[in-house]
């Protein structure tokens, strides 16, 4: 399916982000147009099969997240619907067993987005994120624009906070500086947040329909705020696990917490020969920003606790299971007023019967 003359195309990928840039992208469009955006997390090659059938004249732009866990699967994509916007959010490790643990083979496959695209068309990049460098942009003939936090890109946000459930930024469009605001929390949402307002502004949306649609419907379980009894709250982060997304639900926790910062991380999935590397450098991690309770749960995840021990933290603070109910059991004792706990593992982990077990059980009376 090539696009019919001026309906905008939007393919979205990247390591992490996809999902809650393309509710960005089609909540912003939405404003103004009646746009075909794909559902939450679908995006094999059959979905896109099944979108290319359900778009019609009355659609106004289509707004798609392609994913990709081995080589050929992108190029695959393009050849069902061709798209002419593609955003790569970043380049990070989910999936990187599957290329021998070798990031570079990772940009190879999302480069595929880019071959396999309108050449014309408008590709958008994170100048932030040292891997995208990987990506094959040299034969690209269409048009480039960076976002970016800490480089001066194309779009850049900058005066980044915490809000109670979201982040405001400031940015410049058209020499003129705007203050947005996004509900959900994280300064790795800004960067998904300024790949939309870099397609909306390309398609002429002004900064009011932009501020507008920043405000919109979150995905579900991606950093969701749970306030309980006696000022506890409770961070829900089950959908996905990587290193990159982990780190920043930790930044998150860091941020928001008013008193102990408590930390349960499951496993992280398809990372193979890194598996190790990476689950120190988040015992590490959680070491450095000062973590007051970490606990790890699943199959080979004391490689986080212990990184953490060997970095000074006190044992007493460090917890492992590969039991959940063990795991609530430490939680009933553990848990104080005014606590912050960040639940985070990959959906296949079931970490959200953590969340669901501590909402139950710490509701407000």
């Amino acid at each position: 399916m090539e696009a019919k003359k001026g309906l905008p195309i939007i393919a979205i990928t990247g390591s992490a982000g996809k999902t809650t840039t393309k509710a960005f992208v089609g909540s912003i469009l939405s404003k103004k147009w009646n746009v075909f955006e794909s559902k939450d997390y679908w995006n094999t090659t059959e979905h896109t099969k099944k979108h290319k059938e359900e778009i019609n004249d009355s659609h106004q732009a289509v707004v798609l997240e392609y994913g990709m866990a081995y080589p050929g699967i992108i190029t695959n994509h393009c050849s069902i619907i061709q798209p002419n916007i593609s955003i790569v959010t970043n380049i990070g490790l989910a999936h990187v067993g599957n290329f021998d643990g070798d990031v570079r083979g990772v940009a190879k496959a999302k480069s595929e987005l880019i071959h396999g695209m309108d050449q014309q068309g408008l590709l958008i990049l994170n100048k932030d994120d040292d891997n995208s460098r990987y990506l094959e942009t040299q034969q690209f003939k269409g048009k480039m624009l960076t976002v970016g936090i800490k480089s001066d890109a194309d779009y850049r946000a900058y005066d980044l906070q915490y809000k109670d459930i979201g982040m405001s930024f400031k940015m410049k469009l058209h020499g003129q500086e705007i203050e947005l605001y996004i509900p959900i929390l994280g300064e790795h949402h800004v960067y998904n947040a300024l790949n939309a307002v870099a397609v909306a502004d390309y398609l002429g949306f002004s900064p009011l329909d932009i501020q507008a649609g920043l405000n919109f419907k979150k995905p579900p379980r991606r950093l969701t705020i749970y306030n309980l009894r006696d000022d506890i709250t409770v961070i829900d982060d089950t959908v996905h696990s990587h290193p990159q997304g982990v780190r920043a639900a930790i930044d998150v926790l860091t941020n928001i917490a008013k008193k102990r910062k408590v930390a349960i991380i499951g496993q992280m999935r398809e990372l193979g020969v890194l598996r190790e590397e990476e689950y120190r450098k988040v015992g590490e991690y959680i070491y450095k920003v000062g973590i007051d309770e970490f606990i790890t749960y699943g199959f080979r995840t004391d490689e986080m606790s212990n990184a953490a021990i060997e970095m000074g933290m006190d044992p007493s603070k460090v917890h492992h299971f590969i039991n959940k109910d063990a795991l609530h059991a430490l939680l009933d004792k553990l848990i104080q007023p005014h606590d912050t706990i960040l639940v985070k593992g990959a959906s296949k982990t079931n970490m959200f019967e953590t969340v669901k077990y501590l909402d139950q059980t710490l509701k407000e009376e």
